[in-house]
C-alpha cells in the first residue's frame, strides 16, 4: 500500500509538471517515473519473464533513460543548477542500483564501498531538498523528498533481496 502510495504521488507530480508547463521537468519525471515503473517490474518479474518480455522492458528503459539525459542536458543548458546536480546524482544512484541487481557478486565483494556510496548520494539528495526549501521552491522540495523516498524504499528491497539470496546461496 506505502509503495501505491508513493507512485500515485509521483505521477501527481509528473502531471502538475506537465499542467503548469515545465516542459523539462514534465518530461524528466515522467521518465524517472518510467525508469522507476519499468525497474520495478524487471525485477518483481526477472524470473517469469521470456526474452521478448526482456527485450521490452530493456528497450523501454533505454528510452527513458535517453529522455532522463536529455532533461539533464536541458537543465545545463538553462543553468538550473540544482536540476543538473539533481539529475547527476539520480543518474549515479540508478548505476548503483543496477549494478545491486544485475552484479550482486561484485556487489557483496565490495558491500562497505557501495554503502558508502549510496549513503553519500541519498545524502547529498537530502541536501537538495533543503536546498530548495531554503529557496521557498516548496514543490521542487517536496517532489525531492518524495523521489528519495521512493528510492530509498527500492533500496531497501534490493538490500532485502540480497540479504535473503546470501543466506540461500551455499558456500
Amino acid at each position: 500500500m506505502f509503495k501505491a502510495v508513493v507512485f500515485a504521488l509521483l505521477a501527481g507530480n509528473t502531471a502538475y509538471f506537465a499542467w503548469i508547463g515545465a516542459t523539462s521537468k514534465a518530461i524528466d519525471a515522467a521518465a524517472w517515473l518510467a525508469l522507476l515503473t519499468l525497474f520495478v517490474a524487471e525485477t518483481r518479474l526477472a524470473g517469469r519473464l521470456h526474452d521478448r518480455g526482456r527485450l521490452a522492458l530493456r528497450a523501454a528503459r533505454l528510452a527513458a533513460g535517453a529522455a532522463v539525459v536529455g532533461a539533464t542536458l536541458r537543465y545545463v543548458f538553462d543553468e538550473s543548477v540544482l536540476d543538473t546536480v539533481n539529475s547527476l546524482v539520480w543518474i549515479a544512484i540508478v548505476v548503483l542500483l543496477e549494478m545491486q541487481f544485475r552484479y550482486p557478486q561484485v556487489v557483496a565483494r565490495s558491500r562497505t564501498i557501495f554503502t558508502v556510496t549510496a549513503l553519500a548520494l541519498y545524502g547529498a539528495l537530502g541536501v537538495l531538498v533543503v536546498m530548495w526549501g531554503v529557496r521557498a521552491e516548496w514543490f521542487d522540495a517536496y517532489d525531492a523528498l518524495v523521489w528519495l523516498v521512493a528510492f530509498a524504499t527500492i533500496e531497501l528491497d534490493v538490500i532485502g533481496a540480497d540479504t535473503a539470496r546470501q543466506r540461500t546461496t551455499p558456500g
